[in-house]
């Protein structure tokens, strides 16, 4: 069955023209001499026609791959490249502040992204490609994602390859024009008004006596603002009933020990450009030349209220209300249940603590600028038996970081200063946890509680931190290859072979500075700096209604801070001077131990031989590749007087593979295929787990990040098995199960600082013989006696799981369509379905994560033994079930999509917190569902209008400490977004 498609959709295919030029010239030699095939044409649009097209690439592909192909110029499925893949089965995706950011095919973000074919490189140290919030949905055409590579494949996936795919000028029919006109509006936002959206392709081709030509160019423009709620309750102490407390009970119970009230605002400003220039002098062959320049500019303009110091009061404090949480079991052992601290109030006791609890109030503006370029420039010859396509590519993407992050203590002018002359006094919480809200706010009516009107005088608050930031990173890749193939009118349809050299580099300096100020003698008041301060947002409830919260509270600008930092570092350095403080700012500088240059060169070579026999077709072939590792480090050391040494250092490291490949096709009848594939690949280690450079944080919170130069490439060994039944037009189900066997597998090796159990304390010297590093310019905080700054936090580093894992699954897909029944249906034939469901599961592993210090103080408490609690890490952000469901329907120039997408819990590193592993363990997020919709009316054949709408239902997401439905630790509240346009084709 053959399809007449789109002249979009013929561009897109020409995308892999060479694999396609491949088995058009095996097909021509087979078909010789045969009676010529009835072909039947579909003539189809819109919906219909990128389903169909999107199909019949997927079915006539020697290799397991999935395919999503754009409704109409600049329109595929969603706005956001994430959030369109989330609709192939095996995908779900992970978020920040609701906007898709992280892909998991089949479990695993170690996955490859390409662009026509050609390496993208990241903003951060990653090895995943390009950011897909960097790249417009509006410049891509289509998309496809190979879960079951062959040997031309390039390694360096675990899941799949993801190829985005431009237009294609030469395979124009007709002069392409067309606009976008849009605007979005989210419904958490404090500004209310829709963010712009444009976006324009232009393309044609034309011939004369030089052969035939033709570009293409798309361009966008995108302003979006996002905004999430995140509150945070921290409950990871103990109160045990033999404890001698003020507030101890008849039984053991979880205090509070802190309290966060964040809200996230982010606002994207992307310009994304595409152009392609392609000639074609004769028939056998063809030149083009490729740009694909993105612009990110993410501003943040985040703010956070904190309660710290709750702990303080855990000896005096008597919740009102209790629930008991089940931690499950863990690593084979039931770790029992505990009641937890759920409503009551956090009184001040200045007999017991005349500092705690207290109120700060911070001004996160940590942005990222990225600006990333991607030239590929080469060409192929067709003869009648060889074959040639040569590229030279360069992927590059340059981005700083830049943040001016402050403090704010609030000074309660109804409660004495701390005696010991600290910047901190107290304020009384009230707190309800019920109903899966993570509530605090200002106890009203207790003693010296604050008023609204106190919370917002710039006098009452005092500057206690600023940290400012201006990191760099630069990656880049430059890749040549040649690509050879060998006609051969035999079982052995023609031979490939090639080879790829690249060279990637990574390049990181760490630039910043910070300053801490503990004291009232060194801190100024805001009403020196009061021309700085603005009121924070106060629709803290416009999520979830609740009617507990922090509302009123004062911010330096963030909007200031973005638009002129160096005037906000003048005025608040104006402001200690005029303080008398004995501290002062300083522009950031680079830090020796924030350095790393990596730089790895691999040759790859493969040999691929394409077959079809009778009712089987594919291909079998090696992937050789050897690799050159350079890493270039700083080490600091001192000498007798205290100065900083600096030495650069410089490791080195090489490795091989030899990766088999095999894909095998069965067309059992004309409507039944059935797919094998086997497969080897590797995963090469980001690049900040492989420097050996140590950047320390203010804060005690965080754990430091230690790289290990030894760490090895992951090894992944893939089988697939599926069958496909193309029952009717545009129709398919299909079933397939997938198994692979990772060797070692990259996981977090946790090492955390030894707390005294009844003080809190840590060691404050150096070693840490308790376990962790000591981190000199860390605040000391509530983990010591006194004020200052020395203090052993956590270690983090990545290690290869000296066990072997397994990951397998089942997929389920079905893709119907009704319009074949226009007689019998009417208007109801213009609906049409598409469904998945992945089951997977994960299982291995040596590499164990142990409950912190605090933690197993509990565990102690609900097991009534001494013995640690660990658990295998397992693969984060792996959801053992999850279903993908749409419903649409066009007809009548009408056209509406519905989607609703679940994933079940999973484990990640991606908590809200300081700390990526609480309690010991990787957060588990839990079940969630979101429901997606747009309707697009064709007004007449050139205009059609449209309103899409993501997060109907604002779907919240929540994370659980330990284990899932555990102990509610973390909330995420999204919000909805709206989209209206037009588009007009010319």
């Amino acid at each position: 069955m053959g399809h007449k498609l789109s002249k979009i959709t013929l561009a897109v295919l020409s995308a892999t023209s060479l694999n396609f030029a491949s088995m058009a010239h095996a097909q021509e030699a087979e078909e010789q001499g045969k009676p010529e095939k009835e072909v039947e044409v579909i003539e189809v649009s819109g919906i219909r026609a990128s389903l169909a097209s999107a199909l019949n690439e997927k079915r006539f592909s020697n290799n397991l791959v999935e395919v999503i192909e754009a409704e109409d110029i600049g329109k595929l499925p969603d706005q956001n490249l994430a959030e369109v893949l989330e609709n192939i089965t095996g995908i779900q995706i992970t978020r920040s502040a609701g906007v898709g950011t992280g892909v998991q095919i089949r479990g695993t973000d170690a996955n490859r992204t390409e662009i026509n074919g050609v390496s993208t490189v990241g903003s951060g140290a990653g090895r995943s490609g390009i950011n897909f919030e960097d790249v417009s949905a509006a410049i891509i055409a289509g998309l496809e994602v190979t879960k079951s590579p062959d040997a031309k494949t390039i390694e360096g996936s675990v899941g799949g390859t993801i190829n985005l795919k431009t237009i294609r000028p030469l395979q124009l029919t007709e002069r392409l024009a067309a606009v976008r006109v849009q605007g979005e509006n989210s419904s958490l936002t404090t500004d209310s008004t829709f963010q712009p959206r444009f976006s324009g392709t232009f393309g044609d081709n034309w011939e004369n006596d030089n052969g035939k030509f033709g570009v293409v160019i798309s361009g966008s423009y995108a302003e979006q603002d996002v905004t999430a709620f995140r509150p945070r309750a921290d409950r990871d102490n103990l109160v045990a009933t033999d404890s001698g407390f003020a507030s101890a009970q008849a039984f053991d119970f979880l205090p509070i020990q802190f309290f966060v009230q964040d809200y996230d605002n982010f606002e994207y400003e992307t310009k994304n450009f595409v152009g392609t220039f392609e000639w074609a002098p004769n028939d056998n062959s063809r030149v083009f030349f490729d740009a694909v320049i993105n612009d990110q500019e993410r501003r943040q303009e985040s703010s956070r209220v904190q309660a710290s110091g709750v702990s303080a009061l855990n000896d005096i404090s008597v919740p009102d209300e209790y629930e008991t949480v089940n931690f499950g079991s863990l690593g084979g052992r039931n770790l029992g249940s505990i009641e937890a601290a759920l409503r009551g109030v956090i009184p001040v006791n200045l007999e017991n603590d005349d500092d705690d609890p207290n109120l700060r109030f911070s001004s996160d503006t940590n942005s990222r600028i990225t600006d990333s370029k991607i030239f590929r420039f080469g060409g192929e010859w067709q003869g009648d038996k060889w074959s040639i396509f040569t590229e030279i590519a360069s992927s590059s993407s340059d981005t700083t970081t830049p943040s001016f992050n402050t403090t704010l203590n609030f000074i309660n002018p109804n409660a004495p200063l701390d005696a010991g002359g600290g910047n901190d006094n107290s304020v009384p919480f009230a707190y309800d946890l019920s109903g899966g809200s993570l509530a605090f706010g200002i106890a009203e009516g207790a003693d010296f509680a604050p008023t609204a009107s106190q919370l917002l005088d710039p006098n009452n608050v005092v500057l206690r931190d600023v940290n400012i930031g201006r990191d760099t990173t630069e990656n880049s890749e430059d890749a040549f290859r040649v690509d050879v193939s060998y006609y051969i009118d035999s079982l052995i349809t023609s031979v490939d072979f090639g080879y790829r050299y690249n060279k990637s580099s990574s390049v990181r300096e760490d630039i910043g500075t910070s300053v801490g100020l503990r004291t009232m003698d060194d801190s100024p008041r805001g009403s020196l700096f009061a021309d700085l301060l603005v009121a924070g947002p106060d629709n803290f409830n416009d999520a979830d209604g609740r009617q507990l919260f922090v509302k009123d509270f004062l911010l330096i600008n963030p909007e200031l801070v973005a638009s002129d930092p160096d005037g906000v570092l003048e005025t608040l350095q104006s402001a200690l001077t005029t303080h008398g403080s004995s501290r002062s700012l300083s522009q950031p500088t680079a830090s020796s131990s924030g350095f790393f240059d990596i730089e790895e060169e691999t040759h790859a070579l493969y040999a691929q031989a394409n077959f079809e026999y009778e009712m089987f077709r594919g291909n079998f072939g090696l992937r050789y590749l050897q690799t050159d590792v350079t890493s270039l480090g700083n080490s600091i050391t001192e000498d007798d007087a205290g100065n900083e040494l600096v030495t650069r250092v410089t490791n080195k490291g090489d490795y091989d593979f030899v990766l088999p490949r095999l894909n095998i096709v069965a067309d059992v009848t004309d409507d039944v295929v059935v797919r094998f594939g086997a497969g080897k690949d590797i995963r090469r280690p980001n690049y900040n787990d492989l420097s050996t450079s140590v950047v320390y944080s203010t804060s005690p919170n965080p754990n430091v990040a230690i790289g290990n130069p030894g760490l090895s490439p992951e090894e992944v060994t893939s089988y697939d098995l599926s069958a496909e039944w193309y029952f009717a037009e545009a129709s398919v189900v299909s079933i397939g199960i997938f198994h692979k066997t990772r060797k070692d597998l990259f996981v977090d090796q946790i090492v955390s600082p030894f707390e005294d159990p009844t003080t809190g304390f840590r060691d404050l010297t150096d070693p840490c013989e308790g376990g962790g590093i000591f981190n000199p310019i860390a605040d000391i905080n509530v983990f010591g006696p006194d004020l200052g700054t020395g203090v052993c936090v956590g270690t983090e580093t990545k290690v290869n799981d000296t066990g072997e894992t397994t990951q397998k699954g089942i997929e389920f897909a079905v893709q119907y369509d009704l319009s074949g029944f226009e007689k019998e249906l009417g208007w109801a034939s213009g609906f049409g379905v598409l469904a998945n469901y992945t089951i997977q599961e994960f299982s291995g592993g040596d590499t164990e994560n142990s409950a912190t210090s605090r933690a197993a103080n509990v565990f102690a408490a609900t097991t009534g033994s001494e013995e640690e609690v660990s658990a295998v890490q397992g693969l984060l952000n792996l959801s053992e079930n999850a279903y993908n469901f749409t419903l649409y329907y066009e007809k009548y120039d009408f056209s509406a999509r519905m989607r609703y997408t679940w994933r079940e819990a999973f484990r990640t590193d991606d908590f809200g917190s300081t700390s990526s592993f609480p309690w010991g363990f990787p957060a588990v997020q839990g079940d969630r569902g979101q429901l997606n919709a747009s309707v697009t009316y064709t007004v007449n054949e050139n205009l059609n209008v449209g309103i899409e709408a993501v997060n109907l239902t604002e779907s919240e997401v929540d994370q659980y400490c330990v284990n899932e439905n555990a102990l509610l630790c973390f909330q995420g509240l999204t919000d909805r977004r709206i989209t209206v346009g037009a588009n007009y084709r010319f």
